[in-house]
């Protein structure tokens, strides 16, 4: 199957990542908050933590291809979708993108090569790349020409995000802000066109579905059981859409979803964030969340009503032993028991880690006291740098995302 994954804890096969690139250097101050970021990530070191995150992986035998590669075999392969993707891509930039759509259109078809191309799309176009300043010379004066006719976009390589593997099928999902909403462009073009992906793949969501929800929120506990986050990103009616698409396709083996209604704060922003899965019975989780968390059973509805919904009371524990089919299962504090340090390394990813095969984690190297627990509870954890990556807000669970895993053992 091009797309495999039932668990969060079976050998990682296959993952797909994307490089980070000119797009943070395209940030701007006045423009952090608009698009997801509290800093500016220096780019050279970004990419060289980045790049040792993809050899870890390949050192433990793990496949990574990358999205912007991706994405160019499509324009390559399938060249009659070029004009479309491009004018799609425009069209969805903004009002300023769309006034501009035939210079833009111009300037990226006059690309060398399908790589280009794409890296220009992700990178942002500005006014003065263009030479255009002079089509709006107030803009010019008052924006010092770095006003962008097409926005960057610097949350690429959080490619956990746009969509998620569920079993052999793929939520390709409605993003929480417009600025990160033309990531799933990709996903849609390589899903349809892609050689190793085209007509092989059932969308249990679609990006233009009425509400949002994102990748981070999505965690395949087993065959039966996907949780999901109600956060930040992830509105309750997204999930129940996707829950009755789950059963609706018969060669889907999900039963339930676990909501998981998580603190709507921006530390908070996925249920990843707070809460992973590190080995078969055992889960990394934020101790911050455990006194507001609420948690909802969903599962085919009769045939009056379209889900069942049940809200649990029993400890987080208890419901992932019962739901897993296991005796018990632990929970390993981020941070231990210290408070401070659980706040401060749940803000730097802490929590957020990425299981390559049953307790095998990666994670950021600047977490150390979370790192010794988990290593104190038997998990093998291996460390990567993060001094640039994790100011995005994302760990190495964020960074990847899976396409194919074994079951888990």
């Amino acid at each position: 199957m091009s797309i495999s994954v039932h668990s969060e804890t079976g050998k990682l096969r296959k993952v797909m990542l994307h490089r980070p690139g000119k797009e943070l250097e395209h940030l701007v101050p006045e423009e952090l908050d608009r698009l997801l970021f509290d800093d500016i990530p220096y780019l050279k070191t970004a990419q060289a933590e980045h790049d040792a995150f993809a050899s870890l992986l390949r050192e433990n035998g793990v496949e990574v291809c990358y999205l912007e590669d991706l994405m160019a075999e499509v324009l390559q392969m399938v060249p009659e979708c070029r004009e479309t993707f491009v004018r799609e891509f425009i069209l969805e930039g903004g009002s300023t993108a769309a006034s501009m759509e035939e210079e833009l259109f111009s300037y990226l078809m006059a690309s060398s090569t399908e790589k280009e191309l794409v890296l220009k799309t992700m990178s942002g176009i500005s006014g003065e790349e263009l030479g255009l300043n002079n089509r709006h010379p107030l803009a010019r004066i008052a924006r010092s020409g770095h006003r962008f006719l097409l926005d960057p976009i610097p949350n690429l390589y959080f490619t956990r995000d746009p969509f998620a593997c569920i079993g052999h099928g793929v939520s390709l999902n409605h993003m929480y802000s417009a600025t990160r909403n033309r990531e799933t462009i990709y996903g849609h073009y390589i899903l349809k066109y892609h050689p190793d992906y085209a007509a092989n793949v059932r969308l249990y969501y679609h990006r233009h579905a009425p509400h949002r929800i994102e990748g981070g929120d999505i965690l395949n506990l087993s065959r039966r059981v996907v949780a999901v986050g109600i956060s930040q990103r992830t509105r309750p009616e997204a999930i129940e859409l996707l829950a009755e698409n789950l059963f609706r396709e018969e060669s889907c083996e999900v039963e339930t979803v676990l909501a998981a209604d998580i603190p709507n704060l921006r530390a908070f922003m996925h249920l990843d964030t707070v809460f992973t899965q590190t080995d078969r019975d055992k889960f990394l989780i934020h101790p911050g969340i455990l006194g507001s968390l609420r948690l909802f059973h969903i599962t085919r509805g009769s045939c009056s009503e379209r889900l069942c919904v049940q809200e649990l009371t029993k400890p987080l524990e208890t419901v992932l032993a019962h739901l897993l089919e296991l005796d018990k299962v632990t929970l390993i504090p981020c941070g231990g028991n210290d408070r401070v340090a659980s706040e401060r390394e749940q803000w730097n990813d802490g929590s957020n880690t990425l299981c390559i095969a049953p307790g095998t984690v990666i994670a950021y190297d600047r977490n150390q006291i979370t790192n010794q627990v988990m290593r104190e509870h038997g998990i093998r954890v291996l460390e990567i740098p993060s001094s640039e990556l994790s100011r995005g807000r994302g760990g190495p669970r964020c960074m990847s995302m899976p396409l194919i895993r074994d079951d888990a053992e």
